[in-house]
């Protein structure tokens, strides 16, 4: 503010009343208190998160240079985010992702936990367990060690508070199909984040610093959420799947029939997203058309008539809320049947 009051006095000195001067003190005076607010919110940052400049400056060594190692390591790098570099058994695997990051090739475990003062474990689940019990025997005092799996908690570090260490599990929920690529758009994916207390709100922030949403779950959720994602992503295809396969029956080819049902899948999912569910609910359940479902389960395969029931019940539940005022009770009936 006293540099505010100093272009004041130089103007007074100047003695412009032209408009160009008052509009140039004017964009000078909002200069100084946009850069005081910046001030006063990062000292709020710093003094609320007191372990955030710490994990802003950690140096991060990955185990493990499949397709998460790359991508969530190029995507850390990219955002000035210190990766001390990469450790796999494979060790063309850690050469190929130090080089893609510019960071360093590690070819003992020793030596990357002392170079790092938090460890992320991207290798598939079954391996992380037995990682754990190697870097147990290893100076973990006051690292951070993290994991990336979808469905495991932090829990998998067992009595990692009695090495000094602090445990979490940092989950992108997000497909990550190309290691080279994929960092690009990995801005784009939600992260769920569980762990010790102590950094928690600080890997919060710092996502989100980048640009991602995130969200804080329990540990005793982790499995509850991870069904949460398969059954979005991996089960969806179940339903595709099978939609494709009716209209190979009908005569279209595998291609051809992607081709018509990709506009109203995305269209659907976009709707989803701009609308919510309720009110992009349509099709014969919504508007009670109990005809058309019947003709439905006269034709599709009798191994999925339960499957097709018992969506339509969930699709039922939705359209009683968007038409209240509808009655449903005989293709409620008929679906219970």
């Amino acid at each position: 503010m006293f540099c505010v009051l100093n272009k004041l006095f130089i103007y007074d000195i100047l003695n412009k009343d032209g408009i160009l001067w008052t509009i140039l003190l004017f964009i000078l005076i909002i200069f100084e208190l946009k850069t005081l607010i910046l001030m006063m919110r990062w000292d709020e940052i710093v003094s609320s998160h007191s372990n955030f400049l710490e994990v802003v400056f950690m140096k991060i060594g990955f185990i493990g240079a499949g397709k998460v190692g790359f991508s969530l390591g190029k995507y850390l790098a990219e955002n000035n985010i210190t990766v001390s570099g990469y450790y796999s058994k494979n060790e063309n695997s850690s050469k190929e992702a130090s080089m893609f990051t510019n960071t360093k090739q590690f070819l003992n475990l020793k030596d990357l936990v002392n170079e790092s003062d938090a460890i992320f474990i991207t290798t598939q689940d079954s391996f992380i367990s037995l990682i754990w019990n190697r870097l147990k025997d290893l100076n973990i005092d006051g690292k951070i060690i993290c994991h990336c799996s979808g469905s495991l908690s932090s829990s998998i570090f067992s009595n990692i508070d009695k090495y000094g260490a602090y445990g979490y599990s940092i989950h992108p929920l997000f497909a990550i199909s190309d290691k080279y690529n994929s960092y690009k758009i990995l801005n784009e994916a939600f992260i769920a984040i569980e762990g010790h207390k102590k950094y928690l709100s600080d890997f919060e922030m710092l996502f989100k610093s980048l640009g991602n949403n995130v969200q804080v779950i329990s540990k005793e959720n982790k499995v509850l959420y991870h069904a949460a994602a398969v059954t979005s992503s991996n089960l969806v295809l179940g339903l595709i799947k099978d939609g494709i396969d009716y209209l190979v029956k009908c005569g279209f080819s595998e291609k051809s029939a992607m081709e018509a049902l990709y506009p109203l899948i995305s269209f659907n999912i976009s709707n989803v997203k701009n609308k919510g569910i309720t009110n992009s609910l349509t099709g014969p359940i919504e508007r009670g058309d109990l005809s058309t479902v019947k003709e439905h389960l006269s034709v599709i395969d009798s191994s999925n008539v339960e499957s097709y029931k018992m969506l339509s019940k969930k699709i039922l539940d939705i359209a009683k809320i968007k038409n209240k005022d509808r009655d449903y009770k005989v293709i409620e009936n008929y679906l219970e049947e």
